[in-house]
């Protein structure tokens, strides 16, 4: 484990460090003493602040530009990289963004580090437990074979596989985060657009099925994992998943959101969101994360609910 001191004189490079995963990992870096270089910003540029490094000094690299990249790489040399970025919002209408940013931009990252020979401590990489697809029923192991069934998840399993390409460089850890939330992701997630309804005290809210449970994770936990699994030796080439290992339906978080807030809202089934021979239960298995990194948990999610429903 590293120490304090260490920490302290130790950088860590974020990339898609301004979106909503992003922004907490930067601040919980931040308080545990690392120096934070941060790539990221709207699409499709990546701005890089590393101030804290190199006095005054900030720039733009794009993932999908390897040249501005590989320059970006050789100026900051990280001794720890957390790979964040990625088109995440699976309803996302461009096709190809989601191979020239979640695969090519991630080999891109990988190549400029072996293009000026330098090997960091540790990599993290998030990947998603999209890569499983909707076909198993019940706890999900890292050992079920993947099933992607959108463009988003494939791309988030070739991810992985072109990550594996310098596995025998680099100490990397694959991170495939089940569904998680918190104060400030986009509305037009499932959690936060409960959660916006509620607090804005609608009258009617459509959904899909309520009656499917899923396994919901808080970010400020989810953070807190890869921080621990990046500076992890035994996490090197491993593939964990990291999740809550419980699951609840969309009834409970809307009747958790009734009793949080004292307000009713009238559920509207939209047959547009209800998705064809849908698993009933998805919940992951977060065995292997603590036998990586010790003890560790996550919020319940009516804990979660009541943080982002209390929220100023």
């Amino acid at each position: 484990m590293v120490s304090r001191s260490e920490v302290n004189n130790r950088t860590v490079l974020v990339t898609g460090a301004s979106g909503f995963t992003g922004r907490y990992m930067v601040r919980a870096l931040q308080d545990q003493g690392y120096s934070v270089i941060s790539l990221g910003g709207a699409h499709p540029s990546f701005s890089v602040d590393h101030s804290n490094t190199l006095a005054g000094h900030a720039g733009r690299a794009d993932l999908r530009d390897l040249r501005a990249l590989t320059r970006v790489m050789d100026e900051v040399r990280p001794d720890y990289v957390v790979h964040l970025a990625a088109l995440a919002f699976v309803a996302h209408g461009q096709v190809e963004d989601f191979y020239q940013i979640n695969l090519m931009g991630t080999r891109n990252l990988f190549q400029a580090m072996q293009d000026v020979g330098h090997r960091p401590l540790g990599v993290l990489v998030a990947s998603s437990a999209n890569v499983y697809g909707n076909a198993t029923e019940g706890v999900i192991r890292e050992d079920e074979p993947p099933n992607p069934a959108n463009d988003y998840a494939v791309s988030k399993l070739a991810m992985e596989y072109v990550s594996r390409l310098w596995s025998d460089k680099y100490p990397i850890v694959i991170a495939r985060p089940f569904n998680y939330t918190g104060i400030g992701q986009d509305e037009k997630y499932l959690i936060p657009k409960i959660v916006s309804h509620f607090m804005r005290r609608e009258r009617t809210m459509e959904l899909g099925n309520i009656d499917v449970w899923r396994d919901f994770g808080d970010v400020r936990a989810v953070v807190d994992a890869y921080s621990r699994l990046m500076i992890t030796p035994e996490s090197a080439s491993a593939t964990v998943n990291v999740c809550s290992g419980s699951a609840h339906s969309l009834r409970e978080i809307v009747e958790f959101c009734r009793q949080i807030t004292g307000h009713d809202i009238d559920i509207r089934v939209n047959p547009a969101f209800v998705r064809a021979n849908e698993v009933r239960v998805l919940r992951g298995s977060n065995d292997r994360l603590k036998q990586l990194i010790g003890d560790w948990s996550c919020p319940e999610i009516n804990q979660t609910l009541e943080w982002m429903l209390n929220a100023k």
